[in-house]
């Protein structure tokens, strides 16, 4: 089994499929830290204090580090993602899984990490998954307990990974809409910019609350509108996502939006950040598709406006809560069309705790 990549959540993933009892190899694009892994255990740059287990190892060779590998994990920025592939692609045996561990969509194409990855290595849509869910990668490397969804067009191809990337301290659910569920990685982490900028600015929990409500609506409502199911929303590649990127300080998304917060301009917050903060790559690309399908996105317009320098982040609350108008609007898109059904908020926070107390649903459901 390999990892491609050797950041903290490709670092915690090969760390995940070792605990599991996998032989696991990981590519490092800096020798420095894959002689480390291999040799201390450690990678001190990403996941500092964590003792990693000896059957993973890493190396500087992207050859050696896929060869003979059924199942391939990818976890590089999204936005290199396709030069990583075109180097990746000759050296896959046929048949090989390749799993995406990315929460991003390509700036230049608004292609999500999966679809990157069928286009640009020509492979089978069902040998293709994406992994996703409420994981952050230090709370997971001290080994505290959490789950995740594996997501694939063919269910057979979701259950073969999950039952891999599994353990004592990690669970993984399995789902077949692909869509829903990596759209949730990508939208959450918007949110959690906007979370991170009323932080910043001081704000307290009902500014907090109103924009996570909101933001599972906008998250909802785009990825609907892109063919995924409502469900899958409310699961772990959704609401469970959202609510630990936006409460937590781990979050590079809430770090990156607190520090804009704090009057830091984008360019400047790019230049502190020591990691990749995925949502701010993904602000733009996500803003065209919305326009495109015709969904309104205004949380996330008024964090592209903070980034463009064009709205001051102690201005963005109400316009974070409210609309461009002064009539009242309906909380749900069908308390305007004037349809019966439960609130989308409700319905999902509903069926979240059903899953909780059903023991996570049946096995094609988050």
């Amino acid at each position: 089994m390999s990892v491609v990549g050797s950041g903290s959540w490709g670092t915690t993933f090969g760390k995940i499929l070792a605990d599991g009892g996998a032989d696991v190899t990981m590519w490092s694009r800096r020798a420095e830290v894959a002689r480390s892994i291999t040799k201390s255990h450690r990678n001190q740059d990403y996941l500092p204090g964590i003792t990693l287990p000896p059957s993973l190892t890493a190396t500087h060779d992207l050859a050696d580090a896929v060869a003979g590998a059924s199942q391939v994990f990818v976890a590089v920025p999204s936005q290199t993602l396709r030069d990583n592939l075109v180097a990746l692609r000759p050296m896959l045996a046929p048949g090989t899984i390749v799993i995406s561990l990315m929460k991003g969509v390509e700036r230049t194409s608004g292609l999500r990490m999966s679809q990157v990855m069928q286009q640009t290595l020509d492979w089978d849509p069902t040998l293709i998954a994406a992994a996703s869910g409420p994981n952050l990668a230090l709370e997971i490397a001290k080994e505290q307990p959490t789950a995740a969804v594996v997501s694939s067009q063919s269910l057979e191809t979701a259950q073969a990974v999950a039952l891999l990337a599994r353990n004592r301290y990690f669970r993984t659910f399995v789902n077949t809409d692909v869509i829903g569920t990596e759209f949730g990685g990508v939208l959450k982490n918007l949110i959690a910019v906007a979370i991170g900028i009323v932080d910043g600015v001081g704000y307290g929990e009902n500014t907090k609350a109103s924009i996570v409500t909101r933001g599972l609506v906008e998250m909802t409502d785009f990825a609907v509108a892109l063919g995924a199911q409502p469900e899958t929303l409310s699961g772990l590649a959704g609401l469970g996502d959202l609510i630990a990127t936006c409460q937590s300080p781990l979050s590079r998304n809430n770090t990156a939006g607190r520090l804009l917060g704090q009057g830091y301009s984008f360019a400047a917050v790019v230049k502190q950040m020591q990691q990749t903060a995925e949502g701010l790559a993904s602000v733009a690309p996500v803003l065209e598709i919305a326009d495109s399908v015709g969904v309104s996105m205004p949380i996330v317009q008024q964090v592209k406006q903070v980034l463009d320098g064009t709205l001051d982040p102690k201005d963005i609350a109400p316009h974070l809560t409210t609309t461009d108008t002064d009539e009242p609007q309906g909380e749900r898109t069908t308390d305007d069309a004037k349809t019966a059904g439960g609130g989308a908020v409700w319905g999902a926070l509903k069926r979240a705790f059903d899953q909780l107390r059903n023991g996570g649903g049946s096995a094609g459901s988050d």
